[in-house]
């Protein structure tokens, strides 16, 4: 299953926010998306969700125009995890991942045995299960992140947008719940702020800077000392291990202004 944008440019009113950004997402890989804040990482996933339209440009999902399919053809296709999503209806954890089934369901299509057993393991995965039976609203906001991955997981899509996922997680939660969605058979794109998660996790990193595409390639290419500074304004030195593998240690200002000196 692939995801194309074709010369989008979308921005509010007069305000440019992406300008002319060309990508393909390869069938199977999981790509990050990274940027400083304001670069138009969250207004791409949402033109890739098919939630906004692009001004000019297209997307394409599978070779199709994304506008042109139904909502629900498209929840079957792939689903999207926002930065922040609330509901305001009294449902339980459970109920929340059940969602994920709705593309699936109909007049012909009532719940079934199946749709149940993907809700148990879904649970599972995102270690909910103790709390399933929980209201929403007594959950704290790491727990309702990890819900919301799970409905996208019971979706069961071909591709997995994330906008910054990790969001309100601890540490340990972060990196199982990227290593969950990496074992997944799954096309995965993800807007993420943490450079070494993109390291760690992405086949493939594009890099957005003023609502432009500056980068695109592997870890290892992209994330260089010089990108880094010249992108997020600080100065960083890369540790680079194995094949293919790299990390990012910052380094504090002191030491980059006896660099600089």
């Amino acid at each position: 299953m692939t995801l194309s944008a074709r010369n989008v440019s979308w921005g509010v009113g007069n305000v440019p926010i992406l300008k002319n950004v060309s990508l393909d997402v390869r069938g199977g890989e999981f790509l990050g998306i990274i940027g400083p804040n304001g670069s138009g990482k969250t207004s791409l996933m949402a033109l890739f969700a098919g939630i906004r339209k692009p001004k000019s440009g297209d997307i394409l999902l599978d070779g199709e125009p994304i506008g042109a399919l139904g909502r629900r053809e498209v929840a079957r296709r792939l689903a999207l995890v926002e930065q922040q999503a609330e509901t305001g209806e009294r449902i339980t954890a459970r109920q929340a991942v059940e969602l994920g089934r709705t593309p699936y369901l109909g007049a012909l299509s009532p719940w079934s045995a199946n749709d149940e057993a993907i809700v148990d393991t879904v649970l599972a995965n995102v270690d909910m299960t103790h709390l399933a039976d929980r209201s929403w609203h007594t959950l704290s906001g790491g727990e309702r992140q990890r819900l919301h991955i799970g409905r996208a997981l019971a979706q069961q899509p071909g591709i997995l947008l994330l906008d910054e996922p990790t969001n309100h997680l601890d540490i340990g939660h972060q990196i199982g719940l990227l290593d969950l969605v990496r074992r997944q058979e799954l096309t995965v794109v993800a807007a993420l702020h943490d450079l070494n998660h993109a390291a760690m996790f992405c086949d493939r990193i594009a890099v957005l800077h003023s609502g432009q595409l500056i980068a695109l390639g592997t870890p290892r290419d992209v994330l260089t000392p010089t990108r880094i500074r010249d992108v997020f304004g600080v100065d960083a030195a890369i540790d680079r291990h194995g094949a293919d593998g790299c990390s990012i240690r910052y380094l504090r200002p002191e030491k980059q202004k006896a660099l600089v000196s």
